[in-house]
């Protein structure tokens, strides 16, 4: 079979990742030993930079209530590197009119848009004698925004689908060329063909997109088992920050965390597949009178260490696991070594910081069991696992902490809590949090060292 030459590139990105990863895991005998070497490291160099941004956003080109253009005047105001616009199921390509009092944002939203943007930027009509204006197309606000390593507009789409009554939305960064939903006949198929058709794009346009599962639990549409055999997904939200998409789950369902937890042992243990990663999104609709209890910015944000400000070198560090993700709580770095997974926490003062380390054993008990509601039937949701799924391993109260494999784990993965609460919560009493990404504990390093 030829290959094309996008397809190549691909190729080719996957095999130099997979060489590294073999490299920073070879004992080096001129090197001293080998568990000293670090094998993950998220540390800021000379030629690197951390860069903040928002990988879930709506506008009034869906169901936002507010003007691109004054969405992307938001986060660039308020210290934000880089935003993905991701409308449902558009890629603010076309003409769009929107009626000024029927929209979302209503007069209050054309009020602040004429005062921010006086002199000929605003493109209105009458019609009916009822006012319209044109909405900013993604190139437009590119080029007004987009500063070099300063501030970085990314074309996104939300691809929204479902099954049955399930809703199933998935962010796709730095499209080149709108997705529809391309359904399936389950939860878990539907999700496989919109990540094949993503995949399918990056490798015909050779540039890097990437795709990640939003809000899981909104509608509590997707179970751990829905999402752990996805191939080609290696994102998700493990935090959200609209208040109707129930990250904490509830007495019968899972939370995000929770979730992320099974999927990982699963990936790891039992499907051969690669790590999942967590991030954090604002998942922004409404952007009047914050803060509030609606769906506004600023909430949940992804942390990314990268050589420049550019959307394909932010996703493949990101694919790289040179990141993390935040709603309030900054860190310094992790490292881990075959010996220790270490974290330092970029602290406030005032502010005190529990550090959990999280993840599960070889050994652990496998066996699961649905849940069962008050009517005695089976509910459609995750299903029960044993504690030693995601255990915390450890916990340390301070700015830092390290924690000593023992040899048996599959994973580990940190999370920061602070005593502050949020300012803008999702959640009633939501305290800020981080969380580092997993890396494979010795166990889950030699059995995915046996099944190459």
């Amino acid at each position: 079979m030829k290959l094309t030459t996008p397809r190549i590139t691909l190729i080719t990105s996957f095999v130099a990742v997979l060489i590294l990863f073999a490299v920073l895991f070879r004992q080096d005998s001129g090197n001293g030993s080998a568990d000293a070497a670090v094998v993950y490291e998220l540390k800021a160099k000379p030629s690197q930079k951390w860069y903040r941004g928002n990988l879930h956003t709506h506008s009034l080109w869906s169901d936002g209530d507010d003007y691109p253009e004054m969405i992307a005047d938001w986060y660039q105001d308020n210290g934000y590197q880089f935003l993905c616009y991701t409308d449902h199921n558009n890629i603010q390509e076309a003409d769009k009119w929107i009626d000024v009092e029927k929209s979302k944002g209503g007069r209050e939203a054309y009020d602040k848009l004429k005062k921010k943007y006086p002199e000929g930027w605003v493109v209105e009509r009458e019609k009916e004698g009822r006012i319209e204006v044109k909405l900013k197309k993604f190139p437009e606000l590119y080029n007004e925004f987009t500063i070099p390593e300063e501030f970085l507009l990314m074309r996104g789409e939300e691809i929204s689908d479902r099954y049955d009554k399930y809703p199933i939305h998935m962010n796709a960064s730095n499209i080149q060329e709108a997705i529809p939903p391309m359904r399936g006949d389950s939860v878990a198929q539907t999700m496989q063909n919109n990540v094949d058709a993503v995949i399918a794009q990056r490798e015909r346009t050779g540039k890097a997109i990437m795709i990640h599962l939003n809000h899981p639990n909104f509608g509590y549409a997707v179970t751990a088992e829905d999402l752990m055999g996805i191939r080609g997904e290696n994102f998700f939200e493990v935090y959200n920050g609209h208040p109707g998409v129930n990250d904490s789950g509830n007495a019968e369902r899972a939370s995000t965390e929770r979730i992320w937890d099974i999927v990982l042992t699963q990936r790891i243990d039992k499907l051969n597949l690669p790590i999942m990663y967590g991030i954090a999104t604002d998942d922004g609709h409404s952007y009047h009178d914050i803060p509030s209890r609606a769906s506004e910015p600023g909430r949940g944000w992804v942390m990314v260490l990268a050589d420049q400000l550019e959307a394909e070198t932010l996703i493949l560090s990101m694919e790289a696991g040179q990141f993390y993700a935040t709603c309030g709580v900054d860190l310094k770095s992790v490292a881990a070594t075959k010996k220790a997974y270490e974290l330092a926490i970029d602290a406030e003062e005032g502010v005190e910081y529990t550090i959990e380390f999280i993840g599960t054993r070889a050994g652990y008990d496998p066996e699961s069991e649905p849940v069962i509601g008050k009517d005695g039937k089976e509910i459609r949701t995750t299903r029960r696992y044993s504690e030693d799924v995601g255990e915390v391993l450890a916990t340390t109260k301070g700015t830092s902490a390290r924690y000593e494999f023992q040899g048996d784990e599959l994973y580990v993965r940190a999370k920061v809590t602070s005593d502050r609460k949020v300012p803008n919560p999702s959640e009633v009493g939501e305290l800020e949090r981080a969380w580092a990404q997993p890396v494979l504990g010795p166990a889950g390093l030699a059995k995915q060292t046996k099944e190459r």
